[in-house]
């Protein structure tokens, strides 16, 4: 390309583009010599233009000079408060972790070529600590000083979210002289961000709480300051303190899986899809009774499709009914009384727990799609025992982006009992035949799967409740049997393995606490009707 010609004297400089957000077009121009990037909306029906500038220093930089506040105070910056709101909680010095060793082992490479270059142009200052060992985050954060710090970077998949979460909430903890191991204790919020950056074999808690797992889009959520609250739930043992988690708390399927693909490790994230297909084929049932505590401040229900986008109300009113109902009780939550407790024993497939929708790119809306980030309640997800093509379909529809979660007797939400399909043949439909039809049957139901949305469970396994079962009859070969009904005590594991956000706990008693906005992301939930969702709607 040749020199451009230089403008002719008395013009300025700008750099115009198009730009379109959903059903919204804007023009959109950089004006150097004014410092400013200004978009007009185009004209709709019944209004006129609409024009908006932000200076380009509210963009890119963090140290506020004196001509910033200056232009803040004037008459013309009030009008436009809004943009300059965000850069009160704009990080400037950054604790961050990198996991060398994540998924394809991109790690340090993705932060040095596509975030820190970004840092540095917001002017961020940070310090980097490259991860030798697993549990090296969470045991330094136990000890590093964090007053200098406006957030903390994990650069990795889920276990390294999940090692930066607990290192925070145990220093949290022990700053304030919290029991831990109480399963009733009040917990104090985390009052530091942490911040996401994708780069592992999992990236369910980025993607469920940004939409995309995409280092850039992460890091400019980090550098505007964006904030959004996240529920975080306890798992406990005899009073003691097993895990915290986020995601997903599965047992039996999924417990299965990961305990299968522990020894897999060398294969990548493949061993997922390997030992899933294993454990597919043994179809395993577990028996036990759970206790729920039904979360009666939560507004909404698991089947509402109501899904959880940025600035969502539902989290709202939830967080404010279960203040009102805390401050009535002393600061305790109610429904501790055996009334309000509901009990279910049974035979399952799958016990999932789901704190947000767990969605990922291979499952766009996830496992819970109307579970939400910060409402202080979990998703309860029983898969009772069925047959293998009933649980087949029910895996599917994580795939596509239908609601999967029907309560018992309720039917496939697209075909309704006393309906009749058609399925002409062509030559049929050439002649103007309508086909042949048939009755809407069972084959359409999922009534083997129960939806809940709780505050408290408790789940104890069937063999620790009878103490009658022969563990060495128990240990044959999980992959030798395919019968449908497993006769008692011959194929059946004596019990499950959950599978806590990715981590294995072997204990199947257990009891679990939601904790409503525990924890604080650089994030702010997923956009509506986002240019994603539009993208994986026409993908699907």
């Amino acid at each position: 390309m040749g020199e451009r010609s230089p403008p002719p004297a008395g013009r300025r400089t700008r750099l115009v583009s198009s730009l379109v957000l959903g059903q919204r077009a804007c023009e959109v121009a950089l004006d150097p010599e004014r410092g400013a990037l200004e978009w007009t909306e185009q004209p709709q029906p019944r209004g006129g233009r609409e024009s908006c500038a932000v200076p380009i220093s509210e963009i890119i930089a963090v140290e506020e000079t004196e001509i910033d506040k200056k232009q803040c105070n004037s008459g013309k910056w009030q009008k436009m408060a809004k943009p300059h709101a965000f850069t009160a909680s704009r990080p400037k010095h950054l604790l961050v972790y990198i996991n060398p060793y994540g998924g394809k082992k991109q790690g340090e490479k993705i932060y040095e070529q596509k975030v820190a270059p970004l840092f540095s142009l917001a002017s961020i200052s940070t310090d980097v600590i490259v991860t030798e060992r697993a549990n090296h985050a969470r045991d330094n954060l136990l000890e590093v000083n964090l007053e200098k710090y406006d957030g903390v970077v994990c650069v990795g998949g889920d276990g390294m979210f999940n090692e930066v979460m607990h290192g925070l909430i145990g220093r949290t903890q022990k700053d304030s002289g919290i029991d831990q191991n109480n399963p009733k204790a009040p917990l104090v919020q985390c009052n530091i961000r942490i911040g996401i950056i994708p780069a592992g074999s999992t990236d369910c808690v980025c993607y469920s709480t940004v939409g995309i797992n995409d280092p850039v889009t992460s890091a400019l959520h980090i550098i505007v300051g964006d904030t959004q609250p996240l529920d975080v739930s306890s798992v406990h043992h005899h009073d003691t303190l097993l895990k915290y988690f986020v995601s997903l708390l599965g047992y039996g399927f999924y417990g299965d899986i990961l305990k299968d693909s522990e020894g897999k490790r060398w294969m990548g994230p493949v061993r997922y899809d390997l030992s899933g297909f294993k454990t597919f084929l043994s179809h395993h049932y577990y028996e036990g009774t759970i206790s729920l505590l039904p979360a009666s401040h939560a507004v909404g229900s698991p089947r509402d499709k109501k899904h959880c986008r940025s600035g969502c109300h539902i989290c709202k009113q939830s967080k404010q009914r279960l203040e009102i109902e805390q401050k009535k009780n002393g600061g305790e939550i109610k429904g501790d009384d055996e009334g309000e407790w509901k009990v279910i024993r049974g035979k399952f497939l799958a016990i999932n727990i789901a704190n947000i929708s767990c969605a990922c790119p291979r499952s766009p809306k996830g496992l819970a799609p109307a579970a939400h980030l910060a409402d202080g309640s979990s998703d309860l997800i029983l898969v009772r025992k069925c047959s293998r093509f009933n649980f087949l379909r029910y895996l599917i529809r994580h795939t596509n982006r239908d609601d999967q979660k029907l309560a018992r007797g309720e039917s496939w939400p697209d075909f309704h009992c006393g309906m009749k399909l058609t399925f002409p043949s062509k030559n049929q439909a050439a002649k103007g035949v309508t086909g042949h039809t048939w009755p809407c049957t069972a084959a359409f139901d999922f009534s083997f799967v129960e939806v809940y949305r709780i505050k408290k469970f408790q789940f104890t396994s069937k063999h620790l409740e009878d103490g009658d079962c022969d563990a060495k009859k128990m240990q044959k070969n999980r992959f030798g049997h395919f019968c449908r009904d497993h006769p008692a005590c011959c194929c059946i594991p004596p019990s499950s393995t959950w599978n806590c956000d990715g981590e294995t706990l072997d204990c199947s008693t257990i009891e679990v606490t939601v904790h409503c906005q525990l924890m604080k992301l650089f994030a702010r939930g997923i956009e509506r009707n986002s240019t994603l969702e539009a993208v994986q709607r026409q993908l699907c």
